[in-house]
């Protein structure tokens, strides 16, 4: 099926296809995989007997979206220890980007290019702590009440010297049980960054927490959390922030993978 013109799709889109358009819009890439684990989840929280056959009905609707011109796949794929077998990963497509612009009524057009490795990568793991935070909550073992992807959880303020300053988490999430709310900036690490990025990138955090801008709107100053593949790494990052004179160690969290859910969600869910 060739792509159609945007006052055509909508016939063609059920509310699922449109969420997970949206989902590619907001997270920029997914593979099929975690596409599944949001909009084809097995029992008891979705119709699927198995995981292996959500991932059939994930791949039938894919290809018809792709077919569409809503979406892409990336030329490139990833495998490897990370990833196990090769993954198919997937991008917004024209059609998809102009059919989402013109429902929501903007006039600046997006442009998806086929990113670079490390950008996909990073990309893809700032995505699994998402699905994870989304997956257990759907499962009722605690509530999502804000989860921002970026650019919408990037902050911008005055620093020092009146100059004009931006902050870009990865994410920002406010998880919540009956009796307590957990607020968090949200740092995924893929061992790229270097010492000074880390320091510089934690002192913006601190010259945001010292504006009050944060506290005056939520009461409270989110944890900034980084979280990291390794516990090698956990222990080189810690040595960075508390090696800097000039940076309050209590503001930053240094976590692995394995920890994620127990930091961000700290409620008894299960980790990732």
């Amino acid at each position: 099926m060739t792509a159609l013109r945007t006052k055509d799709l909508s016939g063609h889109l059920t509310d699922r296809d449109i969420r997970i358009l949206e989902d590619l819009e907001n997270h920029r890439l997914l593979t099929t995989r975690q596409v599944q684990r949001l909009h084809f989840p097995a029992q008891p929280l979705g119709p699927h007997t198995t995981t292996s056959s959500g991932t059939r009905g994930t791949t039938r609707v894919l290809t018809r979206l792709e077919g569409l011109g809503t979406i892409r796949r990336l030329a490139r794929r990833i495998g490897g220890t990370k990833h196990g077998s090769s993954v198919t990963i997937w991008q917004l497509g024209a059609s998809g980007e102009r059919f989402l612009r013109q429902r929501a009524g903007r006039a600046t057009r997006k442009y998806y290019e086929e990113p670079r490795l490390p950008f996909i990568e990073h990309t893809l793991a700032v995505a699994d702590v998402a699905v994870a935070l989304i997956e257990q909550a759907n499962a009722s073992h605690f509530e999502l009440l804000d989860l921002q992807p970026e650019p919408s959880c990037w902050r911008t303020f005055t620093g020092p010297g009146g100059t004009v300053t931006s902050l870009n988490p990865d994410l920002f999430v406010v998880t919540a049980d009956p009796s307590t709310e957990t607020h968090s900036f949200v740092e995924v690490d893929c061992e790229t960054e270097h010492g000074p990025d880390i320091r510089r990138k934690c002192s913006t955090y601190q010259q945001y927490f010292h504006t009050g801008a944060e506290q005056q709107a939520r009461g409270l100053f989110p944890a900034v959390v980084w979280i990291v593949p390794t516990t090698r790494r956990a222990n080189a990052l810690q040595d960075v922030i508390r090696g800097d004179q000039t940076l309050n160690p209590s503001l930053f969290w240094v976590i692995t993978t394995e920890q994620t859910l127990g930091q961000l969600a700290p409620y008894g869910a299960s980790t990732t």
